[in-house]
């Protein structure tokens, strides 16, 4: 089934910044999902993917404002009143297409029809001689109907008992790498003095990190937390190798990373 002739994208990245940023947020996304979900619209691009919560699955939206990436963006929906476009595609082709990215003097990806939907990327390498050398590579995707982009909105997220700052990530993956080797599932701790606690808990033995003065941001709502002590802990309990995929899988580099503990738990970065 072929892209629908309505629908156009094309865009351009020229600052090496950008560049290098962009491949960081793509393997990124690799390393989270086989399969994501590209929301292209007239002022973002979205990578999504949704599992089941409620049964223990991970779901993930990275926003993207055009402006801060693109020297050029262009891009016609599947009509005037919907005026986006939503590709599914492999997480992985994308990363590997952009591999030579951050040593590159420019990046097209634009949408194409080769007998089906294509992201097709175009990276202008650099070269010691004046003469340039284009690598271009064809992802194949699938063009998502109308009637099933309620599937694939903005998670709406419930104002949590507790937000906190995140140590490094780095040192909270060295931490849950080793936990990893003892439990199968960690719990995660969290009160409103900026404190936070890693602990795994089994018959034979108990093990707890902890982390001070991370300090908490403010939550939204006037409604939430006032009576609680400060002192009082939350916890959640996560499955550890799911918690270390996201851990490793970050590429980014935040200056900060906040975790929120609801029924569920929540990470923004």
């Amino acid at each position: 089934m072929g892209a629908r002739p309505l629908m156009k994208f094309r865009a351009k990245i020229v600052d090496s910044a950008c560049l290098n940023h962009f491949a960081r947020v793509s393997n990124m996304i690799a390393k989270l999902a086989k399969t994501c979900t590209l929301r292209i619209s007239p002022d973002k691009l979205n990578f999504i993917f949704s599992d089941k919560v409620a049964s223990g699955g991970v779901s993930m939206w990275c926003e993207l404002d055009q402006e801060n990436f693109f020297s050029k963006f262009q891009m016609e929906g599947i009509s005037a009143e919907n005026n986006e476009i939503y590709l599914e595609l492999t997480s992985e082709n994308l990363s590997r297409a952009l591999k030579t990215a951050p040593n590159s003097r420019a990046l097209k990806i634009k949408l194409t029809n080769k007998h089906f939907p294509c992201l097709t990327v175009s990276i202008e390498l650099l070269s010691v001689s004046s003469s340039s050398c284009i690598v271009t590579h064809d992802i194949p995707t699938k063009v998502i109907p109308r009637k099933l982009w309620k599937d694939l909105q903005e998670p709406t997220v419930p104002d949590p008992d507790v937000r906190i700052y995140l140590p490094v990530l780095k040192t909270m993956k060295n931490v849950v790498e080793k936990m990893k080797n003892i439990s199968n599932h960690l719990i995660i701790e969290a009160n409103l003095n900026g404190q936070l606690n890693l602990k795994i808990e089994t018959e034979l033995v108990c093990v707890t990190t902890h982390f001070k003065d991370l300090g908490n941001p403010p939550i939204a709502s006037e409604n939430t937390s006032q009576d609680r002590n400060p002192d009082e802990m939350v916890e959640v309990h996560i499955d550890t190798r799911k918690l270390l995929q996201l851990l490793a899988g970050q590429q980014v580099n935040p200056v900060k990373a906040v975790c929120s503990e609801l029924p569920l738990i929540h990470f923004t970065v």
